[in-house]
């Protein structure tokens, strides 16, 4: 357990860096020692974790270069004490849960109120996580239907391989070609991925694909 009174090393990761400097304030009236680290890019917080002996990372869950889902393992690599708040614009009932099972040891909505963000990084000092009314619903759903998590779960096998080379850009015709399948084969195929996702077209396909599969 950390004590607000020690020096913590904090890293703030997020591409608004207006959003860094309000999060240092409230850190720096809860633990007036801290160290604070800031950075823009996805690429370089693993980087800062292992260098700078981060010790509390509150970071976003998209930057313009990736997803942040997929590097949580990577910063536990580099410090496998490391507690991870996630603080995201992004839907708390729709995407938390996915965050806490890939290692995330809170997920916070920018849309609270600042005592939100308060309580969150003095739950991550002294109780080593932050789960809120939200993601504590989500973990009881979860238990009782562990598919949630990836809603690419339902696909078969084939369905998902379709699916990500329409994320990567292939019409029909190319993917036809590519798995030597008929095309009315490959539009079958489609319009099942789309009733399975409940999804209406390739924009939230492709959404999907990005944020549940590293492509």
């Amino acid at each position: 357990m950390m004590k607000a009174d020690k020096e913590i090393k904090f890293l703030l990761a997020d591409d608004h860096s207006i959003v860094r400097q309000g999060v240092e304030i409230v850190i720096n009236d809860i633990v007036p020692n801290a160290e604070v680290y800031h950075t823009s890019s996805l690429q370089q917080i693993v980087g800062l974790v292992a260098s700078k002996g981060i010790e509390i990372a509150i970071i976003d869950a998209h930057f313009p270069d990736g997803n942040s889902l997929h590097i949580l393992s990577q910063m536990r690599n580099a410090n496998p004490d490391i507690k991870i708040l996630i603080f995201s614009g992004l839907e708390e009932n729709v995407h938390a849960l996915k965050f806490i099972n890939a290692g995330a040891n809170g997920y916070l909505s920018k849309l609270g109120e600042e005592e939100d963000l308060r309580q969150a990084i003095s739950d991550i000092i002294n109780d080593g996580k932050y789960i809120s009314a939200v993601s504590q619903d989500l973990l009881a759903q979860f238990a009782n239907n562990p598919g949630m998590v990836n809603p690419l779960n339902v696909l078969t096998n084939r369905e998902l391989q379709i699916a990500i080379l329409y994320a990567e850009g292939y019409g029909n015709l190319e993917i036809a070609n590519d798995l030597d399948i008929k095309q009315n084969t490959v539009s079958t195929i489609k319009k099942n991925i789309f009733n399975k996702l409940k999804i209406e077209n390739l924009v939230e396909l492709i959404d999907l694909i990005k944020t549940h599969h590293k492509i």
